[in-house]
């Protein structure tokens, strides 16, 4: 008979969300009878009202989430719906770490199913918040071994999902790529009209004397008027020119500088074109309305375009490792944004200054093709440096050995500092200080510095570790760690002890480990 126990998971401090619960009563009451007796949408209490009926809609959410767990499988219910699922359908059971708004809250715990079917679930509770007191780790502790004693988990370690492993889904950033390059799209139709609309400003001249009233749009036109005072606002906010006798218009929206320089009273020359005022010019100022112009509206669109490639490598790098297990870490995509911004440094000066010519100039032409050709270059390297690297043999990754600048290999009595972590306490890695290894010069110690010195250096007892494997980061090792680290597991007299730093680096750190019983090959 199994000894695994029985969990039922309930949300803390059920007073206070009951409490909220009625308040939010009171507040649907409050709002009913505004809205009953003819309340305006603008009045104080409507507005209370539908705060606190949202409110304690939350909270009966809340407080209504229920999981429990027993030898036939996991039942869980919320306000509306409740879910049994038993243990033989459940394949793992995994962390799902999700990032907080609330800057004192980094990260959220939460914990997800993995079902045979390849579908995920994310259970109401337990729900843990990084900086408080929390029994996720119990209760987790005791799902684990539920499923263990009336399951079969598809895994021995605990899987931990974050923004960064491969079990993350693309879908956000699909959607986000989508409205970008929509953007682009729209922003970039726009751009011959734009340019029409330029072309014509620029070409207008002064309404001859005897032109038709009908046809003075098309041509400038000069107005006198005077100032009858000014409003002036914050460099965010619209300032204004009022004028009197509202002739020829009652008030103009113009610059915060503009307001500033034009005085009540002060005589003016408008220049219309097409019904509005372009120009006010005083004796001392001339304000001129802004024109948007093709080039800016064909910067604007390049700049959506480029923005949509980030989510795009987000989506290609989730692709690209789909066969890794959920909670490896893929690569960064920034990268990619390094070629995005090479890619900036070009296009959006063509896109601006050949707006509508770039297939009627052959510079503009030539300047395409030149970039595109430094573009393809710029991505081929973020393809490569964004490639996952399985870790390999001992002693066989390259970059292995160093040279110590003369182009030999460093000697054994010169200090090295290899970035690397210990990711758990030890006694000589306390509070997980140490951000490096220093090699050569006498024993591997870390230190929570590059050197040079040993200065609060900590020594390895490497007569007592002994190599396990090597494998990529997963999301369980934090978020401290870069992406493209590898982890080497150890065991420190028989508590396991994680390493990590760059594959390069890392072999060389277990090649010092000489004590160590490194395998020959790792997996």
């Amino acid at each position: 008979m199994s000894n695994a126990r029985d969990v039922t998971c309930r949300p803390p401090q059920q007073r206070t969300l009951w409490f909220f619960v009625g308040l939010g009563a009171v507040g649907m009451g409050l709002a009913v009878e505004r809205a009953t007796y003819g309340s305006t949408i603008l009045d104080l209490w409507l507005g209370i009202g539908v705060l606190l009926a949202l409110s304690g809609v939350v909270s009966l959410c809340a407080v209504t989430a229920e999981v429990t767990a027993d030898a036939h499988g996991l039942h869980f219910r919320r306000l509306l719906r409740r879910r049994s699922v038993p243990w033989a359908d459940v394949a793992d059971l995994r962390v799902r770490l999700l990032h907080a708004n609330n800057p004192r809250v980094h990260e959220v715990r939460r914990i997800s199913l993995l079902l045979r079917n390849g579908r995920t679930t994310l259970l109401p509770l337990p729900q843990a918040f990084s900086g408080y007191p929390s029994e996720f780790d119990a209760t987790w502790e005791a799902l684990r071994a539920l499923h263990r004693a009336y399951g079969s988990p598809a895994s021995d370690h605990v899987p931990v999902l974050s923004y960064r492993t491969a079990g993350r889904g693309w879908a956000g950033s699909l959607i986000v790529c989508a409205l970008l390059l929509a953007s682009a799209g729209g922003t970039a139709c726009l751009v011959p009209a734009v340019a029409s609309y330029e072309q014509a400003w620029k070409s207008a001249t002064p309404c001859a004397a005897g032109t038709p009233t009908r046809e003075r749009g098309a041509c400038l036109t000069t107005q006198p008027a005077v100032i009858a005072r000014t409003e002036i606002h914050s460099p965010k906010r619209t300032s204004w020119l009022y004028f009197t006798e509202r002739r020829p218009l009652e008030r103009l929206a113009v610059s915060q500088d503009a307001a500033q320089a034009f005085q009540a009273g002060a005589r003016v020359e408008l220049t219309l074109w097409r019904g509005e005022v372009r120009e006010v010019a005083g004796e001392h100022y001339v304000w001129r309305d802004h024109v948007p112009t093709g080039g800016s509206m064909a910067l604007i669109a390049a700049g959506f375009a480029l923005a949509a490639g980030y989510p795009a490598a987000q989506v290609l790098l989730r692709l690209r490792g789909r066969r890794l297990p959920d909670d490896e870490v893929v690569p960064s995509a920034l990268p990619f944004a390094g070629a995005l911004a090479g890619t900036a440094l070009w296009l959006l000066p063509l896109c601006y200054l050949h707006a509508t010519t770039l297939l009627g100039s052959p510079v503009a032409l030539a300047w395409a093709v030149a970039g595109s050709l430094c573009t393809l270059g710029l991505f081929a390297l973020a393809w490569r440096a964004t490639r996952v690297r399985t870790p390999g043999e001992v002693g066989t990754d390259d970059g292995g050995d160093r040279d110590d600048g003369d182009g030999g290999e460093a000697s054994a009595d010169e200090e090295v500092f290899v970035a690397a972590r210990f990711l758990e306490r030890t006694v000589y890695n306390p509070y997980r200080f140490g951000t490096h290894i220093v090699l050569g010069g006498g024993p591997p110690a870390v230190t929570p510095h590059a050197g040079p010195g040993r200065f609060a250096a900590q020594r390895i007892p490497v007569q007592r570790l002994t190599v396990k494997h090597v494998r990529r980061a997963r999301g369980g090792d934090g978020d401290q760690i870069p992406r493209s680290w590898h982890v080497a597991e150890l065991d420190d007299a028989g508590r396991p002890v994680r390493l990590a730093a760059a594959p390069a680096d890392l072999t060389r750190v277990i090649r010092a480990l000489a004590p160590a019983k490194a395998p020959s090959t790792l997996p």
